[in-house]
């Protein structure tokens, strides 16, 4: 497991400048050695400047515990370590202190000539008292030992913890970015996750109303022809029994396709349900993946098209309508897409029309162009004696707005609204393409 920025920071609970409680009780165990060591080393030092003893303990007691600031003021001990060097005391402030010094993150040059200040006092030093050592006799070696015992021992003191302090401090550094890119993966995640939320909220929303769309499509136009032709069996039955049989299979006929297309719908719907439920277990982004291969799979259906529209024209004929269609340019196939919309269009503004101007004459019309096929569909002022109430006609207002949905999703143009004749106009223009 990793730790966000967020949890490092709020696990900053130590006293004073520490992060953690034992930081500081490393720094004060480090403290408390250095002080002995100094404390010790301090008698030497006394018995060789003539002052007391007590004196050397106490100045070696409270140079030792200046260890205790190495992560406050890491320069402030290292100077300290570099003063004390020349009474031989201090060698555990000096490592620790050059150590915590290349750790921290303080500008190289400052590092650097820190870390050489202490090279150079500890090599004169040694130098020195190894000199002094082979004055005295206590040492037989050739005057060779004297520079390599210096060199060897200053480097030995300074560069491993000088070394070790700058991998520490890259390693530490590049934790911190790596905690840094974390957090910020974390909240891209987080953002990707709440827009894949609203994608599928959206993807869902978009399938719902265009559900709702081809179901207004389906049932309203032949179930509008299936009252009409239900009311003038009404009118017939007796008058004209034979008229009355004609209307009776064409309510049949309209019955059961109206059925089969809400058949292939549902069965479309059904088996989508089926992979939209698994895909939301496994994640929430996969709503918006399932609802657009349910809407894939019910564009791929065979839909109407245009050369359904006589047969169209036909049926609202047969239901007592005054209707002609009439076709310009060279016919030509399109896209599905485009054919079906372009069939609901006149479906939906015929359904209208049984709807609202009962009786009313009406004309279709259909004009193929080079880019693009537009299509129009307009009828006169209804009879007097014919209104949409007297074959008890609902209307939801939705038909006109699903046909400008239609019609805008591939980039048409939909007009609709009164004539001057009392009348009413619906036009598309759909691009071929």
């Amino acid at each position: 497991m990793t730790t966000t920025g967020e949890e490092h920071a709020g696990a900053l609970t130590g006293p004073w400048w520490w992060a953690r409680w034992r930081s500081a009780v490393l720094d004060g165990s480090l403290a408390l050695v250095s002080a002995v060591e100094c404390a010790a080393e301090g008698v030497p030092f006394a018995r060789d400047a003539g002052i007391p003893v007590s004196l050397g303990m106490v100045f070696g007691l409270l140079a030792g515990s200046v260890l205790v600031l190495r992560r406050k003021w890491p320069i402030a001990v290292v100077l300290v370590s570099i003063a004390i060097t020349p009474a031989q005391m201090g060698f555990l402030m000096g490592v620790v202190g050059l150590y915590t010094l290349a750790a921290a993150e303080l500008p190289r040059r400052i590092i650097v000539a820190l870390a050489g200040m202490s090279l150079v006092g500890m090599m004169i030093v040694t130098f020195v008292r190894v000199r002094q050592g082979m004055d005295s006799g206590a040492l037989t070696l050739g005057d060779w030992f004297v520079p390599f015992a210096s060199i060897t021992t200053s480097l030995g003191l300074t560069a491993p913890p000088l070394l070790l302090g700058l991998y520490v401090g890259a390693r530490r550094r590049l934790m911190e970015s790596l905690r840094e890119r974390a957090d910020s993966l974390e909240r891209e995640l987080q953002l990707l996750a709440e827009r894949a939320e609203e994608r599928a909220e959206w993807a869902r929303g978009e399938e719902r109303t265009r559900i709702a769309r081809e179901m207004h499509d389906v049932v309203a136009h032949r179930v509008s022809l299936m009252v009409v032709h239900a009311a003038a069996l009404q009118a017939v039955a007796r008058k004209d029994p034979e008229k009355a049989v004609r209307n009776a299979v064409l309510v049949g006929d309209m019955g059961r396709q109206a059925l089969t297309e809400l058949r292939e719908m549902l069965g479309v719907l059904r088996a989508g349900e089926g992979v939209e439920r698994r895909a939301a277990r496994v994640q929430l982004a996969a709503a918006d993946v399932a609802a657009a291969r349910v809407a894939a799979r019910m564009a791929d259906e065979e839909g109407p098209c245009l050369s359904e529209l006589d047969e169209l024209v036909g049926q609202s004929a047969a239901a007592g309508m005054a209707v002609d269609l009439s076709v310009e340019g060279d016919v030509r196939s399109y896209a599905p897409v485009i054919e079906q919309t372009a069939f609901r269009v006149v479906q939906e503004a015929l359904t209208n029309v049984h709807k609202h101007a009962a009786g009313a004459k009406t004309h279709v019309r259909l004009a193929h162009r080079v880019s693009e096929i537009a299509m129009q569909v307009e009828n006169g002022p209804p009879p007097e004696s014919a209104s949409a109430a007297a074959v008890g006609l609902p209307s939801g207002g939705n038909g006109l707005l699903g046909m400008r949905e239609r019609v805008v999703a591939l980039g048409g143009v939909f007009v609709s609204g009164p004539t001057d004749a009392g009348g009413f106009r619906v036009s598309a223009v759909i691009p071929a393409a």
